[in-house]
């Protein structure tokens, strides 16, 4: 079984944002050369998340905005006491930072209107995305 990994670098431009990273995922998995396997997908940050939808505008900012109803910025979070960004933290916990898909035929299979995107908390920032392929 061949295996292949790479990190897409990727800088976020806003507190708050979702970006679409799905043309760099494909290419990716393009270049792997894997026909048939598993793409794992994660995002090694505490304060930023992945998930899988569609990435119309409004949907983006309603993601942003529903996060924020559930999670406010301002809340009375222990872990501000040390810094003030708990409120990333916990969004990034309930969204989750990795995704596993199945490879076939040299596609990723997923939905017509799953896109990649990471939904960013905490920035602006420097990010990545590490990229496992594995498979035949």
């Amino acid at each position: 079984m061949k295996t292949w990994f790479k990190e897409i670098a990727f800088s976020t431009r806003q507190q708050r944002e979702t970006v679409d990273l799905t043309e760099e995922v494909l290419s990716a998995v393009g270049e792997s050369g894997v026909r048939n396997g598993l793409l794992v997908l994660q995002l090694p940050h505490a304060t930023a998340a992945l998930t899988l939808n569609e990435s119309e505008d409004g949907l983006r900012r309603d993601i942003l905005e529903k996060l924020d109803d559930l999670i406010p910025v301002r809340g009375r979070y222990q872990h501000d006491r040390i810094d003030t960004n708990a409120h990333a933290h916990l969004k990034s916990a309930l969204v989750g930072s990795s995704v596993v898909l199945p490879i076939v035929d040299g596609s990723i299979i997923r939905g017509t209107w799953q896109n990649f995107l990471v939904i960013e908390q905490d920035g602006p920032r420097r990010r990545r995305l590490a990229v496992f392929v594995m498979g035949e």
